[in-house]
Parts: structure tokens; sequence; C-alpha cells
């Protein structure tokens, strides 16, 4: 059987290769091994994942689709009967969870505007000081997942109150269900999305939740642009009342000239929160494990169900 990966390197990332496998780079879209038969493990390219998906209508022999990615919604309900899609859960838990605690401790410590400040030569103490702080806050993470476990464990020495929601309420963990998010917002200094972009979750983050938000409190969205309306969100921004740190948009990438980039209080990264070093180790770790899976006949890990 074969199996294709987007990165040369990947190919001693995954560890041991099974016998009668054979491993070939397919790298993108428009850049594909010339034989697409046999080929029943594919890993494809991270990038490119929206022009990825019709070719695995083009691979007969497709079983699996092993993801780089945490999120699964480009795939979702797309591929032929018979293939088997995976994410990469766990792969990009602390990346992520490291990038939220550095987007909510630099709006609170007031870091953009120090940055702002700093081309100017301008000692800015006495405009920016007291800042605020993270000790005392209320969060409340959208998305109880993996992620959101890898941050609430970061989010704990701070000393702050954390509260967790999910799509469904877990009383035994203590989540909550979505369905509380109207009692729970006016409650929360700093939310924060972790979800996945489903049918369900597309737009959540509207006018009326956005109006729930305590006054000076933080959006925080690592999940996927679409979760927000960005009209809605545009809007309440500009009041001043709220504030935001986005590494996701809507829509991605953010064109120029669009109102988000000139806000004082947004912050914007572009959609790098799980862009580490350590990534494709760690995602190519997971991909091993599954190809030897697949080969051995033995059930896989993160299967992703239709409609999440």
């Amino acid at each position: 059987m074969k199996a294709w990966i987007p990165h040369p390197e990947g190919r001693a990332l995954l560890g041991d290769i099974p016998d009668g496998v054979t491993v070939e780079i397919a790298p993108a879209p428009d850049r594909l091994p010339s034989d697409p038969a046999g080929v029943r493990f594919w890993v494809p390219p991270f990038l490119a994942q929206a022009e990825a998906v019709p070719m695995a209508a083009k691979l007969p022999d497709l079983r699996v689709v092993q993801l780089l990615s945490a999120g699964a919604d480009t795939w979702v309900g797309r591929l032929p009967a018979g293939v088997t899609l995976c994410d990469a859960r766990g792969v990009h838990d602390s990346p992520t969870a490291e990038w939220v605690v550095a987007a909510i401790l630099a709006h609170l410590r007031a870091f953009p505007t120090f940055a702002r400040a700093q081309p100017r030569h301008e000692w800015a103490y006495a405009r920016t000081t007291p800042t605020d702080e993270l000790a005392g806050k209320r969060v409340l993470i959208v998305g109880a997942g993996s992620i959101g476990a890898a941050l609430a464990a970061r989010l704990t020495p701070f000393e702050v109150t954390l509260t967790l929601v999910a799509r469904t309420a877990r009383p035994e963990e203590g989540v909550h269900g979505v369905a509380e998010l109207p009692e729970l917002l006016p409650e929360s200094d700093v939310v924060v999305l972790l979800i996945p972009l489903t049918d369900q979750t597309r737009g959540l983050v509207d006018a009326r939740f956005l109006a729930a938000m305590p006054d000076g409190a933080l959006l925080v969205n690592a999940a996927r642009g679409p979760v927000a309306d960005t009209g809605a969100l545009v809007a309440e921004l500009s009041t001043g009342r709220i504030a935001a740190a986005l590494d996701v948009t809507d829509p991605e990438p953010l064109p120029a000239g669009h109102p988000l980039w000139d806000l004082p209080n947004v912050l914007l990264t572009p959609h790098v929160g799980g862009s580490v070093r350590g990534l494709l180790p760690r995602a190519y770790r997971l991909a091993g494990e599954q190809l030897r899976r697949v080969v051995a006949g033995e059930p896989l890990v993160n299967e992703v169900a239709n409609g999440y």
C-alpha cells in the first residue's frame, strides 16, 4: 500500500514504517505523484485543505485521511463512502493554549500600546499605567475539548476563576452547556473561543452574545473565524465597550482595508496559534501511529464523525 504525506521531512518523523508500505511525498494538489492507485493512507497538505478535498474522490483505494489540523470542518461530509476521517486532536493543545495565554496577558498588560509607542521613542508610562492584570479574572472557556483542558491547566496558576462550556453539559465534570451562555457571559471578564466550526457553532458569537459580555471584557478567538459574526463583531468593537484578541477571522486572510485592522482595542495575529517548531514532530508522530494501526488492522484514534 501507499501513504501520501505533504512534507519530505515527514518520512523520518513517522517513525517505523511497516513492511509493504511505500511513503510518497504529495505536497500540494497540483504536485501529486503520478499514480494514485494503492494510496490507502493520506495526510493532506495543511495549508491547502480546501483545494485538497476534491482529490479524495480521485484516490480509488483511499481508506484513511489523517489531518494535521485539529479542525476538520473543511472535510466533514465531503469524503467518499468508506473513507475514515481523523483529525489531529492533541497535536495543537500546547501551542494554541500558549497563544491564548499570551494574547490575554498582552491585552491586559497593554503590550500592544507599548509596541506602538516604541517606534515613536515614547516612554508610555504615564498614559498606560496602572495596567489591568490577569489575577482575579473570571475566564469563560467555550470549548471543553483537549485544547480547552490544556488552557485551563495553564491558566490555573494565575489565580483566575475558570468556567468551561461544551456543546452539552457534563455536570459530573463541572462543564456547562452552550444553552447556559446567556447566564454565564455577563459574569465573565475573558471569553475564549475554542470550539470547532460546525453548522451549530457558525455565527454563535452574534450581536446578542457580544452584548451580554460586560463592559471591559475581552473576547479571544482561537477557534475559527466564522464562529463569530464579523459584522456584529465590528459593530460591538467599534464602540470600544469590549476588546478582542483574534487569531482567526472571517474572511481569512483578512483583506487590506478591513475595519478590524484599525480598531485600537483589537489584537490580530495571522492564524499562528498552532504554528510552532514542534508542530510537525507531534503531528507526524500521530500520523505514524495511525499508519501502523491501519496496517495492523487496529482501531484508529481521533475519528471524526460526520457533522462532529
